[in-house]
């Protein structure tokens, strides 16, 4: 019975004892039992969709966390080992230079030298004997 049923009868039936009364006010109540366990089993269902729903989300989101905590740990390895090597390049780069410098000064001392020896090659001293016996 649905509840358009139910008021249909009580409307349009009679009542006249008590008994009759007594039988629709129990077919009222079972049935408004009914409906009440039927509500709260829908509910119950509904709360059950409702927590397993949130339970994938929440295993879903855990996962995408995870993905992204790997990912995020694979560009801090990266970074780490590119500022190594940085570093390790960067040290190279100023032995390299400090060894260029080196031969820089080793050159320009030889240059002096040699600009010496060519300046004594083009102004010959006199000997010294000339310049006593004038």
């Amino acid at each position: 019975d649905s509840w358009d049923e139910i008021v249909e009868t009580l409307q349009g039936a009679p009542v006249s004892t008590d008994t009759e009364l007594g039988g629709y006010v129990r077919d009222f109540k079972s049935r408004v039992r009914q409906d009440m366990d039927e509500i709260y089993t829908r509910l119950d269902d509904e709360q059950t969709k409702r927590k397993l729903l949130a339970g994938r989300l929440n295993i879903e989101l855990q996962a995408a966390d995870r993905r992204r905590q790997t990912v995020i740990s694979e560009l801090l390895r990266l970074e780490h080992r590119r500022s190594r090597e940085t570093s390790e390049s960067r040290t190279a780069l100023q032995g390299q230079i400090t060894a260029l410098q080196a031969q820089v000064t080793a050159l320009q001392a030889q240059v002096a030298t040699l600009q010496g020896l060519a300046r004594d090659s083009t102004h010959p001293e006199p000997p010294e004997e000339a310049v006593g016996s004038a």
